[in-house]
């Protein structure tokens, strides 16, 4: 029996399946099963039962299942507290939510590249839901999302929190700002889907007992969103730092507004397992990348 062992082990009753425990460790099914049936034999127990669709583990296998996330944690925080940064090393698969592209995700991988050069990035973009079912599922390593959830299956901290403003194309007529609520929502608006800060928050405020709701159409693609706003669809509500390009080219304009908004935050998150050590290196790496670069436009736009 070997550490190894133990962490195939985990991973199996993790995802409750073979497969995607070899797909998660970057090895094959066979040696997975292979893995566990050999710690089965050195302890002489049945620590998995097989009997249904979906992989549990038996009484015994419970409770090696908690040594074996205690023996993960010791080997992370010894890897943490002894290892150098040359030490770091492997292919992390990175998700990213779209509104990191259009900031700091660069200076990250560029970061990442000089501090940690034993380190692969693969990165994918995506939409928040799917990076978050993606990693349940071990198919993504680690991921920069929309807000945090506080998964109990998860690995997850505070990353960086973008002000977000109302923006529209210049030559939409909203009325005389500061906008009050009603010129708000006599305008459709245009943000990230329902159960986000945005959604929520904007439905809460502007709906009344004469008007009803006011008309908010969504979408996770910030891409879609800004070209939306452009072409004069209605009012985005987006993070500034994310479209700063468009406000600098005179292609979108702030609108001031009566309403305070509540900043956009985003988390890290990643999973747990033996390369936790390298995904806690690089999520510390990307919170201080993303302070820095938060940090700098709050700066320059003071100074401004």
């Amino acid at each position: 029996m070997n550490f190894k062992s133990l962490e195939v082990f985990y991973w199996v009753v993790n995802l409750s399946s073979f497969n995607k425990a070899a797909a998660k460790l970057h090895t094959t099914q066979p040696a997975v099963s292979q893995r566990i049936a050999a710690l089965e034999s050195d302890l002489g127990i049945r620590a998995l039962d097989r009997t249904s669709r979906v992989v549990k583990p038996t009484a015994k296998g419970r409770v090696l299942y908690g040594y074996a996330e205690r023996f993960m944690a010791l080997h992370t925080e010894m890897m943490m507290t002894v290892a150098e940064e040359r030490a770091i090393s492997g292919v992390i698969r990175l998700g990213v939510a779209e509104t990191i592209v259009h900031t700091w995700l660069v200076e990250f991988l560029e970061q990442c590249r000089k501090r940690y050069p034993h380190v692969t990035i693969d990165f994918t973009v995506d939409i928040t839901p799917t990076l978050r079912n993606e990693l349940k599922s071990g198919e993504l390593d680690m991921a920069f999302l929309l807000g945090s959830q506080q998964d109990a299956e998860l690995v997850e901290a505070p990353l960086c929190s973008y002000e977000l403003n109302f923006i529209s194309a210049p030559f939409l007529k909203v009325g005389k700002e500061p906008l009050s609520n009603a010129s708000i929502a006599a305008q459709p608006l245009i943000t990230f889907p329902k159960r986000t800060y945005p959604y929520t928050y904007l439905s809460q405020e502007l709906t009344t007992p004469d008007h009803g709701a006011p008309r908010i159409f969504t979408n996770w693609s910030l891409s879609t969103i800004v070209r939306m706003t452009e072409d004069g669809y209605g009012i985005g509500v987006v993070p500034r730092l994310a479209v700063l390009k468009e406000l600098e080219q005179g292609r979108l304009k702030i609108r001031t507004t009566q309403m305070q908004l509540h900043d956009l935050s985003f988390a890290v998150a990643y999973a747990r397992g033996s390369d936790e050590p390298t995904k806690a290196a690089l999520a510390a790496l990307a919170q201080e990348i993303a302070h820095k670069s938060t940090a700098g436009h709050r700066r320059r736009r003071r100074q401004a």
